[in-house]
């Protein structure tokens, strides 16, 4: 009897210490997942700030500037229209071999004026333009460098290629080296990153006209798919009664949240520009189709914040006499809104990403100027970081990336105010 115990125990032990191992085991691989995971991501986001953080700063060239009536205005007018289609790159060619007095010969003078962005001319233009006082006299002005010398400069170009193989001639590299001596090239805070629009030039090109558009297009959208959805999870989980038609309903909204977005952008294709004809490219019909895509999400999340609502609570504001209507807007609604606010987080932050949907409706289009209403031409940021990686100046590697961080840190923000408004509505019970 007491060697039959002994077996027994024996088996028992050994099967208890393999569960055992077999949950040492599952808990390591489920540790080594996340890990894998965490590293998975700080590679991503290593790679995209190393190569992005550059772009926050940009090269800019001092230089003196004499605003020569006789090439500006050789006939003295003054006239609006001729100071408007003078020759102002000229201007930036004199000031450059005033540095460089023996530089001699057309293509000598070419490659010197390729290290100044084509900029500098609407530069001198605007300030001619807004004081015209200014003809006839010297000006220390900073220019923006072209993008080549801007990448020189940050190591990005190197050196120790054979002239054939490098964006910049011998000759170039002594001209940019002798500016850096004289301390008239320098690398300062790009603010244009931050102001201007997208540009053909790498170093005039900056974020602020996708993200202007950003904020419009995820504006319509808030306001179009948040109320309705809303709305829509109120009246199916507190009014409508269980019926075919409402059964179709739900299986559609379901299975609408695993629909491919670029087919709400053919729908939007279809819909808002082929039959009402409204306008290509704009923040107000890339906004609708992005509602259309965040509705199911927001729906689902909506409906499963509602059911999460305990049932004594709708039986107590029924019992002290509340109705139906009071019951849900007074009771059950201020429960449920903070799960409603994640469903909209979630249904946001996919919005804020997405670019197929958005490049059947023309968002994909090159736009210089800043939007300034919602049937503006824009474009919003993840298509702008396309636009961009698809762009063969090395100085726009550097630019994608630093849109990604800037629609990243959109992305924080944007989360970081509604997780703020969603724990004010918290309520406990």
């Amino acid at each position: 009897m007491s060697k039959s115990v002994a077996e027994t125990r024996a088996l028992v032990e050994k099967s208890l210490r393999r569960r055992q191992w077999a949950e040492r085991r599952f808990r390591a691989y489920g540790l080594g997942a996340v890990l894998l995971g965490l590293l998975f991501v700080v590679v991503l986001f290593t790679s995209v700030f190393s190569q992005g953080w550059s772009a926050f700063r940009q090269t800019n060239l001092t230089l003196e500037v004499f605003y020569d009536p006789a090439v500006i205005d050789p006939e003295g007018t003054a006239d609006a229209d001729t100071l408007a289609v003078a020759d102002y790159p000229a201007l930036v060619r004199a000031a450059l071999k005033q540095r460089f007095p023996d530089v001699e010969g057309r293509t000598a003078t070419r490659q010197l004026s390729d290290l100044v962005s084509s900029s500098a001319a609407n530069v001198l233009q605007a300030r001619l333009t807004a004081d015209h006082s200014l003809m006839g006299k010297h000006e220390t002005l900073r220019f923006l460098a072209d993008d080549k010398v801007d990448q020189l400069l940050k190591g990005r170009i190197s050196r120790d290629l054979d002239e054939a193989d490098r964006a910049l001639s011998d000759q170039q590299v002594q001209w940019i080296d002798a500016l850096k001596h004289d301390g008239v090239l320098s690398l300062d805070f790009n603010r244009g990153f931050f102001s201007n629009g997208d540009s053909r030039e790498p170093e005039q090109a900056g974020v602020w006209g996708a993200f202007v558009g950003s904020l419009y297009t995820l504006g319509v959208t808030l306001l179009l798919s948040f109320p309705i959805a809303v709305a829509t999870a109120i009246y199916l989980e507190e009014f409508a009664r269980r019926t075919r038609w409402t059964d179709l309903i739900e299986v559609n909204i379901n299975n609408l949240a695993a629909v491919p977005s670029i087919v709400f952008g053919l729908l939007g294709l279809a819909m808002f520009l082929n039959i009402f004809g409204m306008p290509r490219s704009a923040p107000l019909v890339g906004g609708l189709v992005l509602a259309l895509l965040t509705l199911p999400t927001i729906i689902i999340a909506s409906r499963a914040a509602i059911k999460a609502v305990p049932p004594s609570i709708r039986e107590a504001a029924l019992g002290m006499g509340a109705s139906k209507l009071q019951m849900v807007m007074h009771h059950v609604l201020p429960l449920a809104m903070p799960g409603m606010l994640t469903g909209t987080i979630i249904g946001m932050a996919r919005a804020l990403g997405e670019t197929a949907p958005l490049l059947m409706i023309g968002m994909v289009a090159f736009i210089v100027d800043v939007p300034h209403s919602l049937t503006a031409p824009a474009t919003v940021l993840p298509v702008q970081v396309f636009l961009w990686s698809d762009s063969p100046e090395r100085a726009f590697i550097e630019r994608t990336s630093a849109a990604i961080i800037v629609l990243l840190v959109f992305l924080v923000v944007m989360n970081a105010t509604a997780v703020v408004l969603r724990n004010r509505f918290e309520r406990r019970w």
